[in-house]
């Protein structure tokens, strides 16, 4: 009895109704609207390539540019190297100024950056993509002169590029963006003059973005594995990359292969980008699996 009449309260309960009609142009997701699209970059002022003679600089050089950017870059000791990433950039239909800059040269670096920000109407992004050429040694076997001149040119330069920077970023709410090594995760032997520097330069990253980010500033670093293009030919010659060194970095790789310029150029940009607006203070390993 008890059971024929439970039977018949659950027949008598509604059936669902039909589905009510999804208006096609309201945004989805959790009832709340969608944000702005914004464009990747804004269309006044500039990018800041530090770095724009080598592989990685020539290829987030021209990636920003094909995302609409005028470009600033500069060059150390290849003036022909960097004539040829602004050839690419103005073929990308973009405005480029070029010029030599002496990163330990705290004046060279300011005065660089002010006449991009005065030519262009301001700097948006500053990207430090440089990396002298560093002989592969133990350390027992690195003189220290050699340990100097690599942090001179290397965590100084940066140090001075955000000195300089800063002021346009504060004024833009900009972007500041730094290349480092996956070594300062995992430590790669012999290669103490590139581990050494970068994890200086990861800390000023962390600390522009911790001290700046009230200012609309953010800041990130990309950690670049081995990759095909820029110093790694030099290194070839040398002798510092050969084939078992080659054949082991693979082999502790992930992906199991070697990257590219493109590659780490997509992450950097990335990272630059408005689509990055809420990213600040991290480290991006493009590394194809190194630092896990």
């Amino acid at each position: 009895m008890g059971r024929h009449r439970g039977s018949a309260l659950r027949s008598q309960r509604a059936l669902p109704g039909p589905l009510p009609q999804l208006d096609p142009q309201r945004p989805r997701g959790c009832g709340l609207t969608q944000p702005e699209r914004l464009p990747d970059f804004p269309t006044g002022g500039c990018a800041v390539v530090i770095g724009g003679s080598g592989g990685i600089g020539r290829a987030i050089a021209v990636q920003l540019a094909e995302r609409g950017c005028d470009v600033a870059l500069n060059y150390f000791s290849g003036p022909g190297r960097a004539e040829e990433t602004a050839s690419l950039v103005r073929g990308a239909g973009r405005e480029v100024h070029v010029a030599k800059v002496d990163l330990r040269d705290e004046p060279m670096v300011k005065e660089f950056v002010d006449d991009a920000s005065e030519h262009f109407g301001g700097v948006h992004t500053a990207i430090y993509a440089a990396g002298p050429y560093i002989p592969m040694r133990f350390i027992g076997q690195q003189p220290a002169a050699a340990f100097r001149e690599v942090m001179e040119h290397d965590t100084f330069g940066c140090f001075h590029l955000i000195q300089a920077a800063l002021p346009h970023l504060r004024a833009s709410k900009g972007s500041f963006t730094a290349i480092v090594t996956p070594a300062i995760r995992r430590y790669a032997v012999r290669d103490i003059l590139s581990a050494a520097p970068k994890a200086a330069i990861e800390q000023l990253v962390k600390g522009l973005a911790a001290e700046e980010g009230r200012f609309g500033v953010r800041a990130n670093a990309v950690g670049v594995g081995v990759i095909t293009d820029g110093l790694y030919h030099a290194l070839v010659e040398s002798g510092d990359f050969d084939q078992r060194f080659l054949d082991a970095s693979r082999q502790a790789m992930a992906l199991k292969r070697l990257g590219t310029a493109d590659e780490v150029a997509e992450g950097v940009v990335f990272l630059a980008s408005s689509r990055a607006r809420w990213i600040t203070g991290q480290t991006l390993m493009v590394d194809g699996g190194y630092a896990l």
